[in-house]
């Protein structure tokens, strides 16, 4: 056997026993006499020792010979180690070596394989199978794996199923871009790789599936960033006979058991705040509410006077900012300046600081007096201490740059705490969404969400205003996951297709398969779909999701460890029926 142990486990009850050991050199430390190893594996560290007093003379000049990284094999005795590491468990011991083998000679890597390493990203991720040495990625990967663990645990023990669906499927005109394949036995013709297994699940619902889950890989050729991959995986589930409140009060029991398991914290019953009251509180569908600095909305106190830009806004509205009163002036700059990018938008910004002895001091004194001010005050919540910062314009712009501005001075006040965990629902979302250059609506989530009931006859008169059967589960400002209770009859999706602006002709080509199904006794159902990857990265505390993936793409979706996306040749293009003149 390669090793009787690993290099995490031996400590001083192990003093005398022989063992063997495998696995790569971290480091050694060669005193002339005497040779001293650290070998590593994915349990951790052991250090050997070379003695020429007592190892064979061979094995001794051969440990001489050992670089970063090679793949070796000893066999030796533990000992008691005389300088001990307490940072390591096994650093009250190390093993005296007898037998070396060398198993795998290794070049210097480029980059040293430290927690702390020197290597860039770049570099990194054309050597990532050197990189998941690393105890950092080495350690999400196994994060991972645990929440994944977790995840199948919990949902098999409440009877949930889990099905793989296929990977290759039909292309379809909702949602963001498809990943196309080439058929080569269908000449002309391409599967689309899934965006979602959504229809799949729904008709396992009519299959009597009941309870369905899948651990998934979905992809989307969009724009990529820090949270979003091209290839991505999905918590996916489904469930008949439900209402909304049986999905909630399911998946919120799963992510109270993930936060209990995974991190030892206990979180009561999760907040619920509809998608309007989100928009007009905090600027955004997935708030971050580990703080405040929630809106006010400041028209009633700021338009009643000669101040043109406020009176000329649909929306005036600001935030207390905690502790801000003491900023200096070239910090309230910095912020103007900040606002005014291009990623933000805005015109410019006014401030009112509410001083210790409660009277106020703002940009716009010249315009409001301390009356005005004491009511944005009041509006806001701001304390003595504290700065108002005020954003006005249309009224949905101006939300979501005082929802940047709120979110960046967080960050800087420290007030996004990753070891802080704030879980809520947001509900009542729109079920479409009005694109103003074609005119047409589009649906908020998919089209195979079901309206509010009380909501059903608007969507003759007010499609707007349509309520969706909707929900999303936002955690530390991220959505997390969403879901929705579905279509289950074939008018009401005949319907809602031809308020998407499909043809008769185009939906049935499109989901002719899915209003079949509906047909033959379709149950109500409904479900969600977390994001993993996402998941995994806020509970690991991160806001980047790579290093929880093993083998990512860049910002370029790009593989820079294997080189792909990449050309294929004359000959296979022409067995899948591409013409060559036309790439």
């Amino acid at each position: 056997m390669y090793r009787s142990h690993n290099c995490g486990e031996l400590n001083a009850s192990n003093i005398n026993m022989e063992v063997t050991l495998a696995g790569w050199v971290q480091k050694s430390r060669d005193k002339g006499f005497m040779n001293w190893v650290d070998l590593r594996d994915r349990y951790g560290i052991t250090q050997l020792i070379f003695d020429e007093s007592r190892t064979d003379k061979t094995v001794f000049e051969l440990a001489k010979t050992l670089g970063r990284e090679f793949v070796i094999q000893v066999k030796g005795t533990v000992i008691e180690r005389e300088a001990k590491n307490k940072n390591i468990p096994t650093g009250e011991i190390e093993i005296l070596v007898t037998e070396l083998t060398i198993l795998n000679a290794a070049l210097t890597p480029p980059f040293t394989i430290e927690d702390e390493t020197d290597g860039g990203e770049d570099i990194r991720m054309k050597y990532r199978y050197l990189d998941i040495r690393r105890n950092p990625v080495k350690n999400s990967l196994l994060f991972r794996h645990k929440v994944a663990m977790e995840v199948r645990k919990y949902l098999s023990d409440l009877d949930f199923c889990e099905v793989e669906t296929p990977y290759l499927i039909k292309s379809t005109p909702e949602g963001a871009r498809d990943f196309v394949v080439p058929s080569r036995m269908n000449e002309g013709q391409f599967y689309a790789l899934p965006q979602s297994p959504q229809t799949f699940k729904q008709l396992l619902m009519v299959g009597g599936m009941d309870k369905y889950f899948q651990i998934v890989k979905c992809f989307r050729d969009e724009d990529l960033r820090a949270d979003r991959q091209p290839e991505f995986t999905q918590i996916d589930c489904e469930m008949a006979f439900v209402e909304q409140e049986d999905i909630l009060n399911v998946f919120e029991g799963l992510t109270r058991h993930l936060l209990k398991e995974i991190k030892g914290i206990e979180v009561e019953k999760f907040p619920r705040i509809t998608y309007d009251y989100a928009m007009k509180t905090y600027g955004n569908d997935k708030p971050d509410i580990r703080f405040g600095m929630e809106f006010g909305e400041l028209n009633e106190f700021a338009q009643h006077k000669d101040f043109p830009v406020f009176n000329a806004a649909e929306l005036v509205v600001g935030i207390a900012v905690p502790g801000a009163g003491n900023y200096t002036r070239k910090e309230i700059d910095g912020l103007i300046d900040w606002v005014k990018r291009p990623q933000v938008g805005a015109s410019g910004m006014v401030y009112a600081k509410c001083n210790d002895d409660g009277t106020y001091k703002s940009s716009v004194d010249k315009f409001y007096d301390q009356e005005d001010l004491g009511q944005w005050a009041k509006i806001t919540g701001a304390k003595p201490g504290d700065m108002i910062f005020v954003l006005s314009g249309p009224a949905n712009k101006t939300r979501t740059q005082l929802s940047a501005l709120r979110m960046e001075l967080a960050t800087r006040l420290g007030l996004r705490n990753p070891e802080v965990f704030a879980p809520l629902w947001v509900v009542d979302f729109p079920l479409l969404e009005l694109d103003e250059e074609s005119g047409r609506y589009h649906a908020m989530h998919h089209p195979f969400t079901s309206p509010k009931p009380e909501d059903m006859a608007l969507l003759e008169t007010e499609p707007g205003k349509v309520r969706a059967n909707a929900y999303d589960m936002v955690l530390n400002g991220n959505e997390i996951g969403g879901g929705s209770i579905r279509i289950h009859d074939k008018a009401t999706q005949q319907l809602m297709f031809k308020y998407l602006g499909f043809t008769e002709e185009e939906a049935k080509a499109q989901f002719g398969f899915l209003m079949d199904a509906f047909q033959f006794g379709a149950p109500p159902h409904g479900g969600l779909a977390f994001g993993l990857d996402r998941l995994v990265a806020i509970l690991g505390g991160q806001e980047t999701i790579r290093d929880f993936i093993a083998f990512p793409k860049n910002n370029s979706g790009r593989d820079v460890m294997i080189d792909a996306p990449a050309k294929i040749d004359d000959a296979q293009l022409k067995e899948l029926h591409i013409k060559i003149d036309a790439i």
